[in-house]
């Protein structure tokens, strides 16, 4: 694909291709670069921010609509993800960061296999039910890359770039399944633990986990 002068905005967050992201808007810079976006009917770029800097892939996102406006030009927008694609060079020639960027997709256009699929989405079902996420609401079954919305789910910054980053719906799924898998019956303990903690400050008897 050809490469591409895009803004870049920095996040402590993973955005996937269709699902949506919630931004608000304080800084001057992204100030400006919101409103230069708005303005084109151009696209933002959102990479995962780290302590020792930016990773080298993301994805785009475009403003879906302009929830509100504060009188110190501060903005709440609903963005939803678009493109991923990789770092070539960073620019620096505006207040905020841009990049030129190379767009990415899936290499693999087969089927991924149903049992996989049928797998993930009862994992992703559980961990709903168990966490209260409820307003992820029901997956699309219709998305050829129903991986991106299942991961949404899952805090591990680290995890979700690498499921950003690769290129094969079955092996997208394969490893959210091994992830899930594991990380289920962590978060049951946990969500035991919460339930019986306020029970046991106090003297009382522990209860059995």
């Amino acid at each position: 694909m050809a490469s591409r002068l895009i803004p870049l905005f920095p996040l402590r967050v993973v955005v996937f291709p269709r699902t949506p992201l919630p931004l608000h808007i304080f800084e001057e810079r992204y100030k400006e670069m919101t409103g230069d976006a708005i303005r084109d009917h151009s696209d933002i770029g959102i990479v995962l921010a780290k302590e020792e800097g930016i990773v080298n892939a993301g994805c785009t996102v475009r403003i879906e609509k302009l929830l509100h406006t504060y009188p110190d030009g501060r903005m709440d927008l609903l963005t939803r993800g678009q493109d991923r694609f990789e770092i070539l060079d960073l620019n620096q020639e505006k207040s905020y960061l841009q990049a030129t960027v190379e767009f990415f997709d899936d290499d693999d256009i087969a089927a991924t296999p149903a049992d996989l699929r049928d797998r993930a989405l009862a994992n992703y079902n559980a961990l709903r039910e168990l966490t209260g996420a409820g307003d992820l609401g029901a997956a699309d079954l219709n998305d050829p890359q129903l991986s991106f919305q299942l991961a949404q789910i899952l805090p591990d910054l680290d995890f979700l770039h690498a499921l950003q980053r690769d290129r094969s719906e079955t092996g997208r799924l394969k490893h959210l399944n091994q992830y899930l898998e594991q990380y289920i019956p962590r978060q049951r303990t946990i969500e035991r633990v919460k339930a019986v903690a306020p029970t046991n400050g106090f003297g009382g008897k522990h209860a059995e986990l």
